[in-house]
């Protein structure tokens, strides 16, 4: 966008001063209706966040990333390390999605949905305003000396961040190792599980450094997602906007004056009041454009729209707007880079339930024993000796699982007491197997062979092994 008449262009990021110190951000208390629907929003995805582990579905936890036992469900369906193509091509159509929302709607999903921005801007932000005060009281209260009030506030509000930082913490350790694990942790008491207390403890340092101290540096300096605005963004992308045509005019901005003629002075509609920049959690002036910093929060927004309402001007000076609608005066749509980015997301997604639809419940894989060859049995039965292993992905016993091979004359012998046997819910069944084939049957020294893994006479899984047998020199 056009540089504002009389604007000086930082060459640093919004939260430095001149001698590379930090600028504390003291961010104004927001209101507006956007800030009222960012809060319906946030707390929604808070509620689901510290639901979601301790939901069951058909005895599963509705969400568990278990690494370290390999144990993943996802909305209460189990999911192994087997399946972990489905992870690839999940990740894959998230990246391809968060380009496309980005070339269409900015940093959008930043400022509604990124649980740093909700738990910072709707927690911890919310319980430092209803201690300190607002933006002003928070100022005065740094820079007073260390007296009664400043110490109990302080430590009021320490503690409390403390406190939702363990419980954040506890609830982040419930997707990891499973709700019922923590709760058995919790009974049997933390001295017992040292290994699992320090992890805990660690997590809960690290949100509390987050949310206490570090704050909107994380936005700024560690997310890379900020990074790719300059790539992923272009004129025609919505993002939030000051329109620097109308808040500009021919002579700039001009501070608010009863029953002036702004207009016919010259000057634009921004009264220069400042209260976008004050009420900006990452502190920046959004009056110089899209900038790093910007989280696409709406606080400018709001606060602008209510100084417009109460000096008689129109809203929308802030705006969700493209360069090109601001510049041109054009409405949003599909850029051919946009219909690209939705044509490949369409091919990915439907590959995605494909796969989902092809996913068996039980995973069979049949090995050759390492080291072995064949052996003749009789005058012309070969034998060749197998490992197997099945996964049951499923949260019911498959029960009487027996294998037969498909188009061949042949006996699959288990090495158990019995043909067949039990795969439990969500675990695995391996063994040793023997497969004996007349030689006769035999096309070649190396065959390949269909094994069908049965539940009864249902059939639930086919996998393929290579049967060896003697060269003929015929």
């Amino acid at each position: 966008m056009e540089t504002p008449k009389n604007e000086a262009f930082r060459d640093s990021i919004g939260t430095l001063t001149e001698d590379g110190k930090r600028a504390w951000v003291y961010p104004k208390k927001p209101s507006g209706r956007y800030f009222e629907m960012r809060k319906i929003v946030s707390y929604a995805l808070l509620t689901f966040f510290l639901a979601a582990p301790f939901i069951k579905i058909n005895g599963n936890q509705f969400l568990l990333f278990n690494i370290l036992e390999r144990r993943f469900n996802v909305f209460g369906l189990p999911f192994w390390p087997q399946d972990f193509y489905l992870v690839v091509m999940s990740m894959l159509i998230g990246i391809v999605f968060i380009a496309l929302f980005t070339v269409s709607f900015g940093r959008v999903f930043c400022g509604w949905i990124c649980p740093q921005t909700i738990f910072m801007e709707m927690v911890f932000r919310r319980i430092e305003f209803w201690i300190e005060g607002d933006r002003n009281k928070q100022r005065k209260l740094d820079r007073q000396e260390w007296n009664a009030e400043k110490i109990r506030k302080r430590a009021i509000k320490w503690s409390i961040f403390l406190l939702i930082s363990f419980t954040i913490a506890n609830v982040f350790l419930a997707y990891l190792i499973g709700s019922d694990k923590l709760f058995r942790y919790i009974k049997e008491g933390p001295l017992e599980h040292l290994g699992t207390l320090f992890p805990l403890l660690i997590f809960t340092a690290v949100f509390y450094f987050v949310f206490a101290w570090f704050r909107e540096q994380v936005c700024i300096i560690a997310c890379p997602y900020g990074r790719l605005q300059s790539v992923l963004l272009d004129n025609k992308s919505i993002v939030v906007a000051y329109d620097h045509k109308r808040g500009e005019g021919e002579k700039g901005r001009k501070k608010f004056r009863k029953n002036e003629d702004r207009q016919a002075l010259g000057h634009g509609d921004c009264i220069d009041c400042l209260q976008c920049v004050n009420v900006c959690p990452t502190g920046i002036d959004i009056r110089n454009g899209t900038q790093l910093e910007c989280v696409n929060c709406t606080a400018c927004i709001d606060e602008c729209d209510h100084i417009m309402e109460s000096i008689n001007l129109p809203k929308g000076l802030i705006r969700y707007a493209s360069e090109d609608e601001i510049e041109k005066g054009e409405k949003f749509k599909l850029t051919a880079r946009m219909k690209g980015y939705i044509a490949v997301l369409t091919i990915l997604v439907g590959m995605l339930c494909g796969m989902l639809l092809l996913r068996n419940d039980v995973e069979a894989r049949v090995l050759r024993l390492p080291g072995q060859l064949f052996e003749h049995k009789g005058e012309t039965l070969i034998s060749n000796v197998f490992t197997y292993k099945l996964v049951n992905k499923t949260t019911r016993d498959i029960e009487n699982v027996n294998f037969r091979l498909r188009k061949v004359k042949g006996e699959v012998k288990v090495v158990s007491n019995s043909d067949s046997f039990i795969v439990p819910a969500q675990g695995l069944a391996e063994g040793t197997l023997f497969i004996e084939i007349d030689q006769s049957q035999l096309e070649s020294d190396k065959n390949k062979l269909m094994i069908e893994v049965y539940s009864g006479d249902e059939l639930i899984e086919t996998t393929n092994v290579y049967f060896l047998g003697p060269r003929s020199y015929n």
